[in-house]
């Protein structure tokens, strides 16, 4: 995959008020705008920050200038009004490649472990995310990390998500965010084709799993995810039985032979805080 094109933003606000999906929490946090891993069943494809950019999704990546200094600001004032619950990004990885250089994501768990919000969801599918372990076990119980780790199939990855890091490499960081204390969810969303051994994978590394698909979880009842033409790659695959409303049940009841009822959610309930 070609690199993506790298612009400086400096942005006006950082907190945006959470909604819809995300109505557990107050505000949504992007340290970025874009997203180099370009997945291409990612329902922000479809929204106005990708379809009216001119650039294919994937192919650039703003970094946010001044985004600690600003989360400051906005985070104090936000404390001082109520309850703050951040979840961190819903339109972008906090930790996509440009984070290794930039570090953007760190300097806002520094800012919010200086000033911790009362709740931080940390959602991604990179290892990286284990570099930040010391800011992470600062902010204690007040922060989850979900991993997305969709399939254990490294094969339907590449074929769906080729840009994003392997799944070897997501169960390793899971192992290191756990053995560290710092609590940890995987996250099977969106559902995937996947084998028997996915949950015996999971079981080891965390006691909580989130389980969410196109239709639940892409804001639109999967009208978005509709318009982007996955049937192909299913296709392709020999796995066309996968790309179905119901497929989410094969991975619910696998899991279920692992995790007790209350350790396995569904969709918008396993992202809450």
């Amino acid at each position: 995959m070609a690199t993506p094109i790298m612009r400086d933003k400096v942005p006006k606000t950082l907190l945006n008020r959470a909604t819809g999906f995300l109505e557990d929490y107050t505000h949504t946090l992007n340290p970025y705008a874009g997203c180099a891993f370009g997945c291409s069943y990612c329902y922000v494809r479809g929204m106005p920050v990708a379809t009216f950019r001119g650039e294919a999704w994937g192919d650039w990546v703003d970094v946010k200038r001044g985004a600690r200094e600003l989360l400051q600001k906005e985070l104090r004032r936000a404390l001082s009004r109520g309850p703050v619950r951040i979840f961190m990004s819903s339109s972008t990885d906090p930790y996509q490649p440009a984070e290794y250089k930039e570090q953007v994501t760190r300097s806002l768990l520094e800012a919010m472990a200086d000033m911790p919000p009362d709740f931080l969801l940390l959602q991604t599918r990179s290892p990286l995310v284990a570099r930040d372990i010391d800011l992470l076990l600062r902010l204690g119980d007040r922060v989850r990390v979900s991993m997305t780790v969709e399939t254990d199939l490294d094969e339907v990855r590449r074929a769906f998500t080729p840009s994003a890091p392997p799944i070897a490499g997501r169960l390793k960081a899971l192992a290191k965010l756990r053995d560290a204390g710092v609590p940890v969810q995987a996250a099977v969303a969106p559902v995937l084709p996947s084998s028997e051994r996915l949950p015996a994978l999971l079981r080891p590394l965390t006691d909580r799993v989130v389980v969410d698909d196109y239709e639940m979880g892409d804001g639109s009842g999967g009208r978005r995810t509709r318009r982007l033409g996955l049937e192909s790659t299913y296709e392709r695959l020999g796995l066309t039985e996968w790309h179905s409303p119901s497929a989410w049940r094969i991975v619910y009841e696998r899991l279920r032979t692992c995790y007790a009822e209350e350790e396995v959610r569904i969709s918008q309930a396993g992202f809450a805080p």
